[in-house]
């Protein structure tokens, strides 16, 4: 008898249906020669520190660093679990082959590799590896069932990270609540959680410490047209006033029009960052709740393995990409056919491909983010929102590049230099695609905050000028202006996601930010979860779309004098040394034993501390002002 195990109910239904096993029974389904069981996510955890020795059960300084000689897994305490494993564990004792339906990346690996061994499973194990749950994908993939073997570096990537966090987490939140925290909390610290409320509470630090300076800009209208000076700002207003009097009166005379033709590509393909990123600006979703919607859509069949960090698609897909345009052709929503017009032009073609979207070199286990083709139904509004956006990025893939005209104007009176730059769409190209999407290039990379006047900008650099010809002169209306300088914006879900990738650079350009994805801190699938560790502990909230850093949350970060622990580039050497085990280019013994060798230099050097340094705010006393505040308000 083969053994299937899926990771979660609905997927091991869908996979029973495929293969044949449509006899049900107690947690487990039958039929056609299989057995088709599931987890519900993790059955099994780390084992906790007074697993190992009791003299660990109770918090106490001179216990730290707790380090295993041999870390060991136990069954996650609940009743549930307790009873689906026990089923698992008797049909896996009696297999002839498992099959490996789990979730296809380094969570879903773990997650049935620790249910395996703690079943003592003796038999040969094969690997399902689709990247969507379509009834196809499903019977292709038990046509080219893997080995186990090949996927043990999956394994040991997540196992070492899994052990890392468990070093780190369990021996820093002990130190830094036993030292600091005066008995009245827990000081929670974590390799990810930690250097990422360091990134917002330094963000807020400068915010707070900035001193706005003022400026002044030279501008004048000339035949309706704000021509701005290219001296840049004035630092002074006498300054600006001396300026001004020279110009006033004067004539404005046109001494240079040029006009250039470019191109603009369409945008890569969605992977979960850049996906959960559009979400959070476009429709406010948190990070997690994008992951939810889009595993939702997954597993539904409509959309491909989410839990990505490529954008690109290996060159085998682009033959299934008419089949997938068919599907969106047919897609309706509230009976209207939303994507057939943008799909009618290039149907029946040689669909274009590119190496910005086709380059097998760029994937790893899985693709970006695209339809499957299958025609959605009974979609919830927030389903067809995230779903629109994957569909309209992939056809946008397909579609020519938009041509557009950049025409730059100068000026002068009596000297001093004017310009004024205007934009005109001369074929729209993958932009008729984009809907009401918003993006306005490297507009839609702009913080929240600023987003109002960014979009000025945006508007005004698209616009089309008059018809200006070098040499014209007329009268104009000159004005300055007073403005002040601005601190850095906030963090909201979106930059702080983009910092998180990039280790803390927010890096706008497609390109640069890819090349440094392997520095982030977390995986694409877990930082949403770290947001909301954050938000859980009261480190951080929400304050419209902005996240700021609680009282708590800065005491935490200042408390925090070991760089290793709040570095965002150290986490993300971490994260780049659990890439090069999966890829097998760095040894997973030496990753632990670096992080041994480190965690026991924190607690010397924690413990060693003369200072009197003590968390002040704990989450209850803060909640009780916030409360008293509220209710002022």
């Amino acid at each position: 008898m083969v053994v299937c195990i899926a990771e979660k109910p609905s997927v091991a239904r869908d996979i029973a249906r495929i293969i044949g096993a449509t006899a049900s029974h107690d947690g487990y389904m039958e039929g056609n020669g299989f057995q088709v069981t599931w987890t519900f996510g993790h059955l099994c955890t780390l084992k906790e520190p007074h697993d190992y020795t009791p003299m660990w059960k109770t918090w106490s300084l001179t216990s730290l660093p707790m380090i295993p000689e041999r870390f060991g897994i136990k069954l996650i305490e609940d009743q549930g679990i307790k009873k689906q494993f026990s089923i698992i564990e008797g049909l896996m004792q009696k297999a002839d082959r498992i099959v490996n339906c789990g979730d296809a990346g380094q969570e879903g690996e773990l997650i049935q590799r620790w249910v395996m061994q703690k079943a003592q499973a003796k038999c040969p194990v094969s690997r399902l590896w689709i990247s969507s749950m379509t009834d196809e994908a499903i019977r292709e993939g038990f046509q080219n069932l893997k080995d186990q073997s090949d996927y043990q570096p999956l394994y040991m990537a997540g196992l070492s990270r899994a052990i890392g966090d468990w070093l780190l987490g369990m021996n820093a939140t002990r130190l830094y609540t036993l030292k600091y925290g005066q008995n009245r909390q827990v000081l929670s610290i974590g390799r990810v959680q930690t250097p990422t409320l360091a990134l917002i509470v330094n963000r807020q630090k400068e915010i707070d410490n900035f001193k706005p300076e003022p400026y002044w800009v030279l501008a004048t209208v000339y035949r309706d047209t704000t021509f701005t000076a290219t001296k840049g700002k004035f630092t002074s207003k006498e300054e600006g006033e001396e300026a001004f009097k020279t110009i006033e009166g004067k004539p404005f005379v046109v001494t240079k029009v040029e006009k250039k033709e470019g191109k603009e590509q369409p945008p890569q393909l969605y992977d979960l960052t850049s996906l959960q990123v559009d979400c959070n600006r476009k429709y406010g979703y948190s990070a997690e709740m994008t992951l939810n919607l889009i595993q939702a859509l997954y597993e539904k069949k409509y959309t491909t393995y989410p839990r990505v960090d490529t954008q690109y698609l290996s060159d085998d897909i682009y033959p299934k990409c008419p089949q997938t345009l068919n599907g969106l052709y047919q897609t309706k929503f509230g009976g209207i056919p939303v994507y057939a017009e943008y799909i009618k032009p290039i149907g029946g073609k040689a669909l274009k491909k590119t190496k910005r979207v086709f380059d097998t070199s760029k994937v790893t286990d899985h693709h970006a983010i695209i339809p499957t083709g299958v025609i959605p139904q009974n979609l919830s509004d927030a389903e067809r929102k995230v779903f629109d956006l994957v569909a309209r990025r992939f056809i946008g893939v397909f579609l020519p590049d938009c041509k557009f005209s950049t025409t730059t104007v100068l000026g002068e009176v009596d000297g001093i230099e004017f310009k004024v730059t205007g934009k005109e769409i001369l074929e729209p190209g993958w932009r008729v695609v984009r809907g009401d999407q918003g993006a306005k290039g490297k507009e839609q990379e702009a913080d929240e905050d600023k987003k109002g006047e960014e979009e000025k900008k945006g508007e005004e650099e698209e616009r089309t000028l008059p018809t200006f010809v070098k040499g014209e002169s007329g009268e104009h209306a000159p004005t300055l202006t007073e403005k002040m300088t601005t601190p850095p914006p906030y963090y909201n879900e979106a930059s702080l996601l983009r910092a998180m990738e990039t280790a803390g650079k927010f890096v706008e350009d497609e390109t640069l930010r890819a090349a440094m994805k392997e520095n982030g801190i977390g995986r694409p699938s877990s930082r949403a979860s770290i947001i909301e560790t954050l938000f859980k502990r009261h480190y951080i909230r929400r304050e419209r779309k902005r996240l700021v850093a609680t009282p708590t949350g800065i005491e935490l970060i200042d408390l925090i004098r070991e760089e290793l622990l709040k570095s965002c580039e150290l986490t993300g050497i971490w994260e780049k040394k659990l890439r090069d085990i999966e890829a097998k280019k760095y040894d997973a013994a030496q990753f632990i034993q670096e992080l041994k060798d480190q965690v026991t230099a924190i607690v010397h050097d924690v413990i060693s501390d003369p200072s009197n340094r003590r968390i002040t705010i704990t989450p209850e006393e803060e909640k009780k002002k916030r409360s008293k505040k509220d209710k002022r308000e």
